[in-house]
């Protein structure tokens, strides 16, 4: 595939756990679980961020309390404060990066998603953005008036149609829709708004939106979703996809030009979509001190908490398995109703050779990172980039704040030495900062 003269990398600094990216990195030795709902914390996450350049911040949700099993209570991180909430306060601590979190399109109702995001892109001047999400669990779907989860394929399309319709409403208005005209009295052009009347299989919603169309005309939309249908979504829609690209180079390149192709098959330019993987790095002074960092995050977790974690990524109860067994397992991925992507990739493992509970479990905490010094690490990004295996790189700390304030302090300067990263925002919205098109309203012809 050929490929257009690219924009800089573009980075996003990822939080999940607020701790770090794992389920006990609260217990790291600069961690502040005590703070996990004060806005300083957030404040001086964001504010490290964008003081490194960062394209945006990047909030990852879910709905529910991780209560499957007694382990995720006894000793996981189940706090975090609303996204939306948190980002409109960041949006007045903060001056130019972008705000972008989760929104499930499985059990949130358009009106309200499109709502909250045009407010968020104007108290923000043009920087919120909206990673969509399908929900996988059926912890969150309890939550929400059902037993279970929707099927797959069925999440995939509502999603499909949730997009259509906020993005229906963002268009309600004309950008010179409004007067202020007090001699006359009027304060808008009634033939300048637009009533959507959409009626769909999942939705229907008459509109019009009752907020202007945003600063960035469509706030931009990440979407993370790594399985079959997650990808034909993301090309035909997402203007960012969030995804975890595999360790080898031609690996990565490979799922680079996939996402770019689905973009042009859809009829959008491969321009129109930033592909930027999730990195985990761990830095360390030295290599083996990068080592270290990570045994000691292995050490900080019991046993019983990764048992729970695998059998929450299988749907299959090995809670009271003997860590040290031989794993095996009948995988069936066609009626698998949670995160196929991560199923699949430990199917895949077991098909290579035999691993006990133990030896899987710690090789999957490994693979979620990249241990390495700063110069290894910059080396790696740079290399990405430039070899067309990324767009960028949603960042997310192994811990917290130290994580951040390290990659910022260390590995970003070299970027900028290296040529490939900006050292000064090139614009005031996330669309300038990312390098894409601020979109026509539907209506603009």
């Amino acid at each position: 595939m050929a490929f257009e003269q690219r924009q800089p990398l573009a980075l996003g600094a990822g939080l999940f756990y607020p701790g770090g990216e794992h389920v006990t990195a609260w217990r790291s030795a600069d961690a502040v679980p005590e703070q996990y709902l004060d806005l300083d914390y957030y404040a001086h996450f964001a504010q490290t961020a964008e003081a490194g350049t960062f394209a945006t911040v990047f909030i990852a949700d879910e709905l529910y309390v991780w209560d499957r099993f007694a382990s995720g209570i006894s000793h996981g991180v189940n706090v975090r404060p609303e996204p939306f909430t948190l980002l409109s306060a960041l949006s007045q601590l903060t001056s130019k990066i972008g705000l972008a979190a989760t929104i499930s399109s499985t059990y949130n109702e358009p009106y309200h998603v499109a709502r909250k995001l045009a407010s968020l892109d104007h108290l923000s001047h043009g920087r919120a953005a909206w990673n969509l999400v399908t929900s996988a669990s059926d912890e969150e779907a309890r939550n929400f008036g059902r037993d279970s989860n929707l099927d797959h394929a069925v999440r995939y399309r509502r999603a499909e149609e949730f997009v259509d319709v906020v993005t229906g409403l963002w268009d309600s208005w004309d950008g010179d829709a409004f007067l202020y005209n007090r001699a006359s009295g009027l304060f808008a052009d009634r033939t300048k708004l637009h009533v959507l009347d959409h009626h769909g299989e999942f939705h229907s919603v008459r509109g019009p939106l009752n907020v202007p169309r945003p600063p960035q005309g469509h706030p931009v939309l990440f979407q993370a979703g790594a399985s079959e249908a997650g990808r034909a979504l993301a090309g035909r829609t997402a203007e960012a996809v969030f995804t975890i690209s595999p360790n080898d180079l031609t690996g990565a390149q490979q799922l680079y030009s996939e996402y770019k192709a689905r973009a042009t098959g859809a009829g959008r330019s491969a321009d129109d979509l930033r592909v930027l993987p999730a990195l985990l790095p761990i830095i360390g002074r030295t290599e083996e001190d990068a080592e270290e960092r990570f045994r000691e995050i292995a050490r900080l977790t019991p046993d019983q908490v990764s048992l729970d974690l695998l059998s929450h990524h299988l749907d299959a109860d090995l809670s009271d398995r003997d860590p040290d067994e031989k794993f095996v397992f009948d995988f069936d991925p066609e009626n698998f109703n949670q995160v196929r992507s991560v199923y699949s990739s430990i199917a895949a493992m077991l098909e290579q050779r035999d691993y006990t509970l133990r030896e899987l479990y710690n090789t999957l905490l490994r693979q979620r990172f990249r241990l390495g010094t700063p110069d290894s690490h910059a080396a790696w990004i740079a290399d990405r980039y430039e070899q067309h295996a990324a767009d960028g790189f949603i960042v997310m700390f192994s811990t917290l704040p130290d994580g951040l304030d390290d990659f910022v302090e260390h590995i970003v300067p070299r970027l900028i030495d290296r040529g490939v990263y900006r050292a000064e925002y090139a614009g005031d919205t996330l669309r300038e900062n990312l390098g894409l098109e601020r979109p026509a309203g539907r209506y603009a012809a």
